[in-house]
């Protein structure tokens, strides 16, 4: 049940909703698993339910999750839930028509209940025989009719995926319901190759032959295309010159070709656990302008001039040629980095020197980063193994090595330098944005961790928000502000917006350094094209090409999100009963959200199946709190659940609280976090409203 931050009215600070016609509220609608749903409104801040529409189930018409509706508003209240409510008019635009779920047969008719909770009863889909389909089947549904909360809905079955569980279907099935692109167009394959057809690995005229130069890249061991190379040398008064040499795939994609226009309509490479479904075909991306090692390669080159204390004073960017020395490995990288004179990463005197510069510098441009303000959020990345068969076989932690750091230090310098040069020549371009921080939020952030213990002034500075995050490195409570301190951030996006980079507190900043795989990078090359010839690209239509592509891009995040979870699910059905130790990832009124530490597996704690209690809960805090000592949980604590149960159609892993691991309590602080606040700030009271213990779980 939504509640507002502080069970106060709304204040003037609030976004107000997007308006459509006749006063209409227009916004997404979500479903809830009993028929009842939300709106949230089209403008409203990421993470922030306040402004949500409470929508009935007599009152949703037929909308399905993720379409855009509009919505007329209630005139009164309901005492008994907090915020707007209303009910939905119009159905402005579907999200989609198309749903994937398991098909089963009853009294001679064909049924399909979609996956997940947006759809309570299955859907009636005809003839049994229809595609030659078979009960448990995962099959793609076309809807004819949605249904409402009177009537069933009606699809027909377009195509067959296989049976559920069998090797590759969970990837299928992720792939059509978000409408993943397939195959490649005869029309895209045929540009690729005429491309191939004409490269030879001649230097034109027009190109600088940096091949002579020390260039290396350094990858993921799996990777296959390789956008990213770097060279570094001291030149005059002890300065350095970085050359980051990024592959020039506008070279072979030419704006307007069936290549860009497929590459647009994709925006973005998408990685799922057991593929990749690439932006360009792979004769370009993994082949042609890959910065292969021995291979001329065309790039292009952005030159920075660093003082010797890491001050740019000169960037140029210039079309190239590069033949890369050596491609290493991040691992490998590391084993250097652990001991410069190891013999067991084989390499020239002259690449091992390189590699010892890099070093270096990166180390110097970090330090300037962060005395900027810039914040460092060290989440620990857990990525699932899988064997031959694609089924999950365990976990490991991603390591932000010392070698990811020194790529991600020269990319950064990059894409800031190549963004400046764009700006200063006034020409439009697509920004990666990342607006500040919500006051609000910021406010509420300051109000729990000072419950936590750390003593801060207004976290509305981000200093004090980088002083936050490093009191709290490697302390019990290190889960809860990061965590809280992410849902506190807004979501980067694209746009020609000059709203700049907040969390890496830069002021002018775009995406150059990986054109291979994001759309948004091959429209910054062609406006460098355009500079070099003398023009400036206009800004004409750039709002609606961010926008797509922040789309396309939160899509492929979403699509690689919920394929793990298929795979962690079908996983965890074996082992029902089976303890781990987790971190609570959200707090809500029905229960508490746990992830696994060793393995990534995201479930829910029902309320009801917490130790008997009453708990009151708090969306200030993150908090479900009973009235007896110790019953208390808020977001980040470590916890031990056990596996509970797990519905594979309705995508839920329930799990059961088995213990909770000890924590300080609120105001006992160590001597380098100084004292505990007292009481809740000025302007932030309210009663946390109770939540009885035993009640049906909403989602």
């Amino acid at each position: 049940m939504p509640r507002k931050r502080d069970g106060r009215s709304p204040t003037r600070s609030q976004p107000k909703p997007a308006r459509g016609p006749d006063d209409g509220v227009v916004g997404v609608f979500r479903r809830a698993a009993g028929g009842y749903g939300f709106v949230r409104p089209l403008g409203a801040p990421a993470g922030d339910r306040s402004t949500d529409i409470h929508v009935p189930a007599v009152a949703a018409l037929d909308a399905a999750s993720g379409d855009t509706v509009r919505v007329r508003l209630a005139h009164g209240r309901d005492v008994r839930r907090p915020g707007p409510s209303g009910e939905i008019v119009e159905i402005v635009t579907r999200k989609t028509t198309r749903f994937v779920g398991s098909y089963s047969e009853e009294a001679d008719m064909g049924w399909v209940q979609i996956d997940g909770t947006g759809f309570a009863r299955p859907v009636s889909v005809g003839d049994p025989g229809a595609k030659g389909v078979h009960p448990n089947d995962k099959v793609v549904v076309e809807m004819v009719r949605f249904p409402t909360h009177l009537r069933d809905g009606e699809g027909v079955i377009v195509e067959v995926l296989g049976k559920a569980g069998d090797v590759g279907v969970d990837t299928q099935t992720v792939i059509h319901e978000f409408g993943l692109p397939g195959p490649f167009p005869d029309v895209v394959l045929a540009d690729a190759r005429a491309q191939a057809d004409r490269f030879d690995e001649s230097i034109p005229a027009d190109r600088r032959d940096l091949t002579d130069r020390v260039i290396v890249t350094i990858d993921p061991v799996d990777a296959r295309d390789f956008d990213d190379a770097i060279s570094l040398e001291r030149v005059e008064r002890g300065h350095w010159l970085l050359g980051v040499h990024i592959a020039d795939v506008s070279h072979f994609v030419r704006e307007g070709s069936p290549l860009d226009q497929e590459a647009r309509n994709r925006g973005t490479s998408v990685y799922l656990p057991d593929r990749v479904i690439p932006m360009i075909p792979e004769i370009v991306s993994n082949n042609l302008a890959s910065l292969q090692p021995g291979k001329v390669r065309y790039a292009r080159t952005c030159w920075i001039e660093f003082t010797p204390e890491g001050i740019p004073v000169h960037s140029a960017v210039e079309s190239t040629a590069i033949r890369s020395r050596r491609r290493f490995t991040y691992e490998e990288v590391d084993v250097f980095l652990g001991d410069p004179e190891t013999p067991a990463v084989e390499m020239a005197n002259d690449v091992r020197a390189l590699l010892g510069r890099m070093r270096d510098l990166a180390r110097i441009l970090r330090a300037r980063r962060m005395s900027r303000g810039a914040l460092q959020l060290e989440m620990p990345e857990v990525k699932i193994d899988l064997d031959r068969d694609g089924r999950v076989s365990g976990a490991h932690v991603v390591e932000n090595t010392e070698s990811h750091q020194i790529i991600e230090e020269y990319m950064l310098a990059a894409n800031e330098a190549v963004a400046s040069a764009l700006a200063v020549a006034g020409a439009g371009f697509l920004r990666r944005i990342h607006p500040a921080p919500d006051l609000r939020k910021l406010r509420q952030l300051t109000e729990f961790v000072s419950e936590l213990g750390f003593e801060v002034d207004s976290l509305e500075s981000r200093f004090e928000l980088q002083r936050l995050l490093g009191m709290a490195r490697g302390k019990p409570e290190e889960h809860a502000v990061h965590y809280a301190v992410l849902r506190s951030l807004t979501r980067a996006a694209y746009g020609p917006q000059e709203d700049g980079h907040y969390a890496l507190a830069s002021d002018c900043y775009c995406h150059f350094t990986s054109p291979i795989r994001r759309y948004p990078d091959l429209t910054v090359h062609r406006g460098l094209d355009a500079l070099a010839r003398g023009r400036r690209a206009p800004a004409d239509g750039l709002v609606n090409l961010g926008a797509e592509c922040s789309d396309l891009e939160r899509r492929a995040e979403a699509a690689e999100r919920e394929l793990v979870k298929l795979k962690l699910l079908n996983f965890m059905k074996s082992r029902i009963g089976e303890e781990m130790d987790g971190v609570v990832t959200g707090v809500e009124p029905f229960g508490l959200f746990v992830q696994g530490l060793a393995l990534p597996a995201e479930g829910l704690v029902p309320l009801d199946s917490l130790p008997d209690d009453t708990y009151r809960y708090d969306r200030a805090s993150h908090t479900l709190s009973g009235r007896r000592p110790g019953q208390s949980f808020r977001l980040g604590d470590r916890v031990r659940v056990a596996v509970a149960r797990v519905d594979l159609d309705r995508r839920v892993l329930d799990l059961r609280l088995v213990g909770q691991s000890r924590r300080p309590k609120a105001g006992i602080r160590d001597r380098h976090a100084g004292r505990a606040a007292k009481g809740r700030p000025s302007g932030h009271g309210g009663t946390p409203k109770p939540v009885p213990s035993k009640r049906s779980r909403r989602r």
